[in-house]
């Protein structure tokens, strides 16, 4: 397949106008999503935040144009509307370079001593064996396969809901959050660049990738997932520092959630 610049719509999406970055014929109809101004209160944005296809996108979509991220520079995302479309712009994006500030230890130990202040004691039986204290964040796992490889077989997995396609002119899959102007977990923390590093950081040690985003949902693939109950309860901890919702309204304690995820190879977050 011979190789062909971007379109002009997608060059859109970068500062620079899209100079010397590559994708192949064949991109499905579509447009980009501006943010709206009134839900913004920042005026007009200087360009817009994604690519929406109209149509849903197959597996293998998400796949070919991930696999041409590396000549892009665009991350794709299945965008799931069922909440509420993408389309109308509630989104706010940042500058993916604000995520160097922050670090997943940091945003992990804010949250923990935040919510258990706020706690009542016998709550924190949710938290044991940590209870009050902060683990940090837990080690890397083991790679039991290519990243970008999970990450594409996920893909197929979701695409069986029938989600249209988003691109993102972003440098990494984490980024990606921050740039379109995700806002799912506004109800848990109201700015999403912190929680990015956080995702960044499980890029680094986990092989997560961001493969699917809703209005207050978060799907990843993950290449080296905790395989044993140690380090799974560790990897729980910074789950509900992330997503409390995932454990407090899913199995009610850390030592439950910590056996949903051993050895799973995709995490699924929800914020109430």
């Amino acid at each position: 397949m011979e190789d062909h610049q971007l379109p002009r719509e997608l060059c859109q999406l970068f500062a620079d106008g899209g100079r010397g970055r590559r994708l192949p014929a064949g991109l499905p109809p579509g447009d980009v999503v501006w943010p709206d101004p009134g839900y913004t209160r920042q005026g007009e944005a200087a360009r817009p935040a994604f690519w929406m296809s109209d149509e849903p996108a197959a597996g293998e979509d998400w796949a070919r144009l991930r696999s041409w991220h590396p000549h892009s520079g665009l991350w794709p995302v299945l965008l799931d509307e069922s909440a509420q479309p993408w389309a109308i712009g509630q989104i706010v994006p940042d500058d993916p370079r604000q995520i160097d500030h922050f670090t997943a230890e940091g945003f992990m130990t804010e949250v923990w001593q935040e919510w258990v202040s706020q706690m009542p004691p016998d709550a924190l039986e949710e938290l044991e064996p940590y209870g009050a204290l902060c683990p940090g964040p837990a080690p890397p796992g083991v790679l039991k396969a290519e990243p970008e490889a999970v990450a594409d077989w996920l893909a197929g997995e979701l695409a069986a809901k029938a989600m249209p396609l988003g691109l993102v002119a972003a440098s990494r899959s984490a980024d990606a959050l921050a740039v379109m102007g995700w806002q799912g977990a506004l109800h848990h923390n109201d700015w999403m660049v912190p929680m990015a590093a956080v995702v960044r950081s499980w890029e680094d040690r986990f092989g997560a990738r961001v493969v699917s985003v809703g209005f207050n949902t978060l799907d990843l693939s993950v290449a080296g997932p905790p395989v044993d109950p140690e380090h799974a309860l560790h990897v729980a901890a910074e789950h509900w520092a992330f997503c409390p919702d995932n454990v407090v309204q899913g199995p009610g304690d850390l030592q439950s959630y910590a056996e949903q995820i051993m050895g799973v190879h995709a995490w699924s977050f929800w914020w109430d």
